[in-house]
């Protein structure tokens, strides 16, 4: 059966933890209803998990007895982060649901010369992105940074293994040249709904950044995020 799993700053070491975060305490007794002796998988955000048995539930607490701490197994090798441009309405949020779904380990927004919205409520993006992290049983919450600039952008990636700059259908084919993806540190730029300029084209392709396709087909933005994060 599947456990329902929360991820938070858990001392996993203490044979008896009490809960006192009030949105995982309204969760687990007013959302799920779990009942005492349920069974539920607490992470503590940097990778480790224990599983624990409710065994008393208070007015603003949950008492939990503890098994022993294991290293989740389903984090993926490759760390990759993904630099999206703010989309419009709740796009951009739906797109960091999804590629926190997909395994990316940071997601970094950014506000290109075609950016229609300029606002991002990062603690809502937060927050999505950590119940994510927790429906997919993931160890860990992507980080997600505060916006930034397309030269910001550019400067932060240019540090890792590989840099993969997705413009319409010039460039590699993600699915057809795997050997693109051999390093541990790869990053991910998708634009916003408009593209990316020819300007912004002509930076990356300065940086050394490698064009990338994911084919002929027209795909809304925070589609092409989600299958890029998905197959890097």
């Amino acid at each position: 059966m599947r456990l329902n799993r929360f991820i938070g700053d858990f001392n996993l070491d203490a044979g008896r933890l009490t809960l006192r975060d009030l949105d995982v305490v309204h969760q687990i007794v007013h959302v799920l209803r779990l009942p005492v002796g349920s069974r539920v998988i607490l992470g503590d955000g940097t990778g480790y998990e224990a599983e624990g048995e409710i065994i008393s539930v208070g007015k603003d607490t949950i008492e939990i007895a503890l098994g022993g701490k294991r290293l989740n197994g389903n984090e993926p090798l490759r760390r990759v982060t993904l630099y999206l441009a703010v989309l419009k309405r709740e796009n951009f949020e739906q797109a960091a649901e999804k590629a926190t779904e997909a395994g990316a380990a940071k997601i970094v927004p950014v506000l290109s010369e075609r950016t229609v919205k300029k606002g991002l409520n990062t603690e809502r993006v937060r927050k999505i992105m950590k119940e994510a992290a927790e429906q997919s049983g993931r160890g860990i919450v992507p980080q997600l940074s505060e916006p930034m600039t397309f030269p910001d952008a550019l400067q932060t990636a240019a540090g890792n293994d590989g840099n993969l700059f997705f413009h319409t259908e010039e460039g590699i084919l993600l699915g057809e040249k795997p050997e693109v993806l051999s390093g541990k540190k790869i990053s991910v730029f998708v634009g916003p709904e408009g593209g990316w300029s020819e300007a912004e084209v002509a930076e990356a392709k300065n940086a050394g950044f490698a064009l990338a396709s994911l084919g002929r087909l027209t795909l809304r933005a925070e589609t092409a995020a989600i299958i890029a994060t998905y197959l890097a």
